[in-house]
């Protein structure tokens, strides 16, 4: 058991399914003993924490649409102390050519991937400083480093590249206080997000991004979501802030 998260309440936000699920049940088989799981799926939270109540940790589920982030205040107010704050919630949509995106398609990724993980963190982050402790991640992409390669996932990599800095900044404002804020890069997961970019009509989405995301598939080198999940926990154990982490790099 962590002697760092023993005892710990943790956030996972996209914790209904696929990597934040495995966070989520990672983080209770660290220690922590309450996990409070938020997604949009009500049924699926309740799968996840039978998961992690299997473990033996207590589990909240928050069933919250992070698209709308004028709403985070409803709910976050109401989790109690929270010590470690996983954003992981995101969506890749939409994907094309930039001539063929809509408005309003662009502005909703921002929501969920950028504007809600901050507002959260902002409803969050004071009483870890008021406690002195505390853990804030957030899940981007390997994208972020190599944004040529996003032909077609181009707002997906727009909207991490605007949560990495954020969190960066984030690290700096928390300078001295005992929270970390960093960034976390899981490698290509086998999710239900890989599954609907193969399931997208490839004139639509570009043939290139979706022969990429085939290819993953057939080649059978996507990781597991436990694997990834248990890289991430054990780097909260450190004291690092202000970092990109990566899945294949040494703790």
């Amino acid at each position: 058991m962590s002697s760092t998260l023993a005892g710990r309440t943790a956030v996972v936000t996209g914790a209904g399914r696929g990597l934040g699920r495995a966070i989520a049940v990672a983080l209770a088989r660290s220690g922590a003993s309450r996990i409070v799981l938020v997604a949009r799926s009500a049924a699926q939270l309740d799968d996840a924490a039978s998961d992690v109540r299997r473990v033996g940790a207590e589990a909240m589920v928050v069933a919250a649409d992070l698209a709308r982030p004028d709403t985070v205040g409803e709910w976050a107010d109401l989790l109690g102390p929270v010590d470690v704050l996983i954003n992981n919630a995101a969506t890749v949509a939409p994907l094309g050519n930039t001539a063929t995106l809509a408005a309003t398609e662009i502005e909703a990724a921002f929501r969920l991937n950028s504007v809600s993980p901050i507002v959260l963190a902002g409803r969050i982050v004071p009483g870890m400083v008021e406690r002195g402790w505390g853990r804030v991640v957030a899940v981007s992409s390997g994208i972020v480093s190599a944004p040529s390669r996003a032909v077609g996932s181009g707002v997906y990599a727009a909207t991490k590249s605007a949560l990495e800095a954020h969190v960066l900044a984030l690290a700096t404002e928390l300078d001295g206080t005992g929270v970390t804020a960093n960034v976390y890069r899981p490698g290509v997961v086998d999710t239900s997000m890989q599954q609907w970019v193969r399931e997208q009509d490839p004139a639509v989405i570009g043939s290139e991004l979706h022969g990429r995301f085939v290819e993953n598939h057939r080649s059978g080198t996507l990781l597991p979501p436990e694997r990834s999940a248990e890289v991430l926990v054990s780097r909260l154990e450190g004291f690092g802030s202000g970092e990109v982490w990566d899945v294949s790099d040494p703790a």
